[in-house]
């Protein structure tokens, strides 16, 4: 497996958002509130974490010099990389830009650690960009040129943290919660395999999938939430969290004399009541983020609202201006069992 090549995460902005307010650009380093680093953003912490020692000077890495390498690439060396990398019965049929599914199991590896590197929102289009840095690689071989692809992040990071606010792009999520985890493990209370069979130090990849986005993960979506999402909150706030948001309180409990719903802590996960809702409430995490809230409070509101008001011939009370920006799609389990959400990769 490529050096390189992180596991996809699940992505959530809130705390790229709250990493980026903590964010010291003169030291390079997320900071604590007390002016503590959490974690630098720079060459060295990135390359440790992925236990790599550079052993000969690398060669810098910058988009305009892929562009350029891009633009020089010959006929003759497109095809010799596409015959390397591609399916037999692909690489003669088409021409570029080509398509990811195209290439064998090698080749789509190097191009997602390629589009990990770079931080493409996709590797399904494989253009001349990819193409020159593929040109470096060659199966059961090292690589002809050896970038230094942690100075080319860590650059990248600083960029994406400085416009945050007015771009709202950060496509190195992954990076920063390995960062968060190799950094403060003891402020996750997971189980961590820091050390391989042989007692040797393993790369952070392989510590714990936790926040990893992949179907055989042993973790649930809301355990990420209250595994590690919640304590690396906790880590960026002077003061830890509630269960429940001061703001989602008062949605709930608009005053003294006016509420529409209530809600009820449980040892392990947190319920939300909208009054006039006939539908089983989902579990939500324990330490509930506003997104799930939002979820979970326009689900029953709106039954709530269909119900009492819908069917009496009465104009619908309920009004959702912004409701792509909140809920992309929800799957549900079972009356009372747990919500599935599919998140869009945005920061919006």
């Amino acid at each position: 497996m490529p050096i390189y090549y992180l596991p996809s995460v699940n992505v959530f902005p809130d705390l790229i958002h709250q990493c980026c307010a903590n964010y010291e650009p003169s030291q390079r380093a997320v900071m604590d509130p007390s002016g503590n680093v959490i974690f630098h953003i720079t060459p060295q912490p990135i390359n440790e974490m992925l236990h790599f020692k550079p052993t000969q000077p690398l060669v810098p890495l910058s988009m305009k010099h892929l562009l350029d390498q891009g633009s020089k690439l010959s006929s003759a060396e497109i095809d010799r990389i596409a015959k390397m990398f591609m399916q037999p019965n692909c690489y003669s049929r088409y021409t570029l830009p080509y398509h990811h599914a195209w290439f064998d199991e090698p080749g789509r590896l190097v191009i997602d650690m390629i589009s990990y590197i770079l931080g493409f929102r996709t590797s399904e289009i494989v253009d001349e960009t990819v193409l020159a840095l593929m040109s470096m690689f060659a199966p059961g071989h090292p690589p002809a040129v050896k970038y230094d692809y942690a100075t080319f992040i860590a650059r990248k990071i600083h960029e994406q943290f400085m416009n945050l606010d007015r771009e709202r792009v950060f496509k190195y999520t992954s990076y920063i919660y390995h960062l968060l985890l190799y950094y403060q493990p003891d402020s996750f209370p997971v189980s961590l395999k820091k050390l391989d069979a042989k007692g040797e130090r393993r790369s952070v990849i392989f510590w714990t999938s936790v926040f990893h986005q992949v179907h055989s993960s042993p973790y649930t979506y809301y355990e990420f939430i209250d595994l590690f999402i919640y304590p690396a909150t906790c880590l960026l706030s002077t003061t830890p969290p509630a269960r429940l948001s001061a703001e989602m309180q008062k949605i709930l409990r608009l005053s003294k004399e006016y509420s529409i719903g209530n809600w009820y802590f449980y040892q392990n996960h947190t319920v939300i009541r909208i009054y006039g809702c006939e539908l089983a409430p989902y579990r939500l995490p324990k330490y509930v983020p506003m997104r799930l809230f939002a979820l979970e409070y326009y689900r029953q509101f709106n039954n709530s609202n269909l119900t009492h008001f819908y069917g009496a011939r009465k104009k619908a009370q309920l009004k959702i201006r912004h409701q792509r920006a909140l809920l992309y799609l929800i799957k549900g389990k079972k009356p009372g069992g747990k919500l599935t959400v599919f998140w869009e990769s945005n920061l919006n």
